[in-house]
């Protein structure tokens, strides 16, 4: 859909009506492009809310006949300029949208490098600058999820720890925005997604890079990483406790059978059950210097077996639903044996996201790069693909 300010008007959020269409969202700072699209359901009225989502922008003529709009008395050309500059920032130029993602990942990873090299030696500048960063994952989060992990897909094998955290906290935020956690909980996860595995910079490195099934002893020692990671979050003011249950619980089990702790149950709360799913399934798809990781699809069958003892049933389903049959950053073969990446999500067709192609497996050669929406009938995607399953290297054709 091309997006158009002046086809909008503003309405305060609690006016907004099932069958509007929204084209846009404002919390008490900024203002962000929504999934254009009609309102389908009173909840999703409520999660907006809950959200601090104070106004929305709605298209008039897209919207339900019936619909009663009470436009917000507010300078008409503020608020197009406004919108256009919404609009300008997110929806046209891939390159700036991707470019923010890529200064936010860039800079979540030379704050995990800070943590797993140095850990909270100098706690007093290490903290504030881990809420500034969650603070700007948010505010992207918010404007562009799909940017942000297309360029946390590309990874590197060698620095698994690292790109880990990473992407641990990226996915606990696209996770908690889903089921509609409040902003300042998904910066708290984020922060403890970050933090979540500081503990191994005190493992046996020939235990954390041991290739091949560790022995009981080696299992073990790998365990203690959780009882470091308790002993020096203890010493740093500032960290909240859900930061601390994300870092403390993500080895903690429904049945009792997890560590450091053996929590069961509803001992466990939202967040750490949330963090549990979100490290097995980043560590399955991972490649590691003694591995090559499964394609999500394989994950999510993996996830759902761990289900009812380990992992909360009701909660994989909506990771499942969150993350999509076919992530973006996820490499995919389409009907015409053309290969690319799953590059912008549809949030009402899942099966149906925009993929940047760039191979073709019929002619066993690279073609010109052309984004494909699946919304054209014409193509499908035919499997998905785990990257050690490819014959050429995707790295270059994650960049813009």
């Amino acid at each position: 859909m091309k997006f158009d300010p002046d086809n909008s008007i503003k309405i305060p959020i609690t006016t907004l009506t099932v069958g509007m269409f929204v084209t846009a969202i404002e919390d008490s700072e900024r203002v962000h492009l929504a999934h254009a699209g009609r309102v389908s359901s009173s909840k999703a009225i409520k999660q907006l809310q809950s959200n601090g989502i104070k106004f929305a922008w709605v298209d008039q003529s897209l919207s339900t006949k019936g619909s009663v709009f009470k436009p917000v008395v507010d300078n008409a050309s503020d608020t197009i300029t406004q919108l256009s500059t919404a609009a300008k920032r997110q929806l046209p130029n891939r390159k700036v949208r991707q470019s923010t993602a890529v200064k936010i990942i860039r800079d979540a990873r030379e704050l995990a490098n800070k943590l797993l090299n140095e850990t909270f030696d100098n706690t007093s500048l290490i903290i504030p600058d881990l809420e500034r960063w969650a603070e700007d994952l948010i505010t992207e989060a918010l404007d562009d999820t799909d940017a942000l992990h297309c360029v946390s897909a590309l990874r590197n094998k060698d620095e698994y720890l690292l790109e880990h955290s990473v992407n641990v906290a990226t996915l606990l935020v696209t996770f908690g925005k889903f089921i509609g956690l409040s902003s300042e909980m998904l910066k708290q996860m984020a922060i403890g997604g970050i933090i979540h595995d500081v503990g191994k910079i005190k493992v046996d490195n020939k235990v954390l890079q041991k290739q091949g099934k560790l022995t009981p002893e080696e299992f073990e020692h790998m365990k203690l990483h959780q009882v470091y990671a308790e002993q020096i979050i203890s010493e740093v003011s500032g960290i909240s406790q859900v930061s601390r249950d994300v870092c403390l619980m993500h080895h903690e089990k429904l049945d009792g059978n997890g560590y450091p702790n053996g929590l069961k149950g509803d001992e466990i709360p939202l967040h750490g059950r949330m963090s549990c799913i979100v490290d097995i399934y980043d560590a399955l798809t991972a490649d590691r210097c003694y591995k090559e990781g499964m394609s999500s699809a394989d994950a999510f069958k993996v996830l759902l077996t761990l289900t009812p003892f380990h992992l909360d049933k009701d909660l994989v389903y909506k990771f499942i639903n969150c993350v999509g049959v076919y992530p973006v950053g996820a490499i995919v073969e389409l009907n015409d044996g053309r290969i690319g990446i799953v590059w912008t999500s549809n949030v009402n067709e899942p099966l149906k996201p925009e993929v940047k192609c760039f191979y073709s497996r019929k002619y066993k050669r690279f073609m010109d790069v052309k984004f494909v929406d699946l919304k054209d009938k014409r193509y499908t995607i035919d499997k998905a693909i785990a990257p050690c399953d490819l014959e050429i290297d995707p790295t270059p054709f994650f960049d813009i």
